[in-house]
C-alpha cells in the first residue's frame, strides 16, 4: 500500500502545526520557572558569580505553592540591590534578574487566576521540602484509623 506524496505532506504539516501551538499560561509558568531553577544551579558553580550568589536567599520555585508571589517578589528586590556594583552590572545576574522579573509579571498579571495553588507552605520554597498538610477532614480521618 504506497502513500500518496500528498497525504504524506499533509499528515507531516498536522504534525509540525500540532508542536507550533502557543504555550498555555501554566506551560509558560512551568517552564520559566524550570529554566530560573537551572539557572540559579549554574551560576552558584560558576566561579565569576559565585560571591555574589552568596547575597541571594536560597530559591526553589514551585508554581503550585501560593507563596510563589511574595518569594519572586522579595527575590527580584534583592537582584536589584545587590550590595556590589561588580555585582550588579554581570550580565549573568542581570539575566537572572531579568527572568525572575518575567516570571513575576507573567504569575501576577497574564496567570492571576489560571494558576492553581496546592499549597501554602511558604518555608518549602526556602528549603527545597515540602511537607504535605492535610486538610481538618482528613486530619479527622487519619486520626480516627
Amino acid at each position: 500500500m504506497k502513500i500518496s506524496p500528498v497525504a504524506l505532506l499533509f499528515f507531516v504539516s498536522i504534525i509540525w502545526m500540532a508542536r507550533c501551538a502557543p504555550p498555555t499560561c501554566y506551560s509558560r509558568v512551568l517552564s520559566l520557572s524550570k529554566e530560573i531553577m537551572d539557572l540559579v544551579g549554574k551560576l552558584k558553580k560558576y566561579n565569576l558569580v559565585k560571591v555574589c550568589m552568596d547575597f541571594l536567599p536560597p530559591l526553589y520555585l514551585d508554581v503550585h505553592n501560593s507563596c510563589i508571589l511574595t518569594k519572586l517578589r522579595d527575590y527580584v528586590f534583592v537582584l536589584e540591590s545587590l550590595p556590589t556594583e561588580f555585582c550588579r552590572e554581570r550580565p549573568r545576574i542581570a539575566h537572572l534578574k531579568r527572568q525572575a522579573r518575567i516570571l513575576y509579571i507573567i504569575i501576577n498579571r497574564f496567570c492571576y487566576r489560571d494558576l492553581v495553588f496546592m499549597s501554602d507552605d511558604c518555608e518549602a520554597l526556602d528549603s527545597g521540602q515540602s511537607v504535605p498538610r492535610y486538610g481538618e477532614d482528613r486530619l479527622e480521618l487519619l486520626q480516627e484509623n
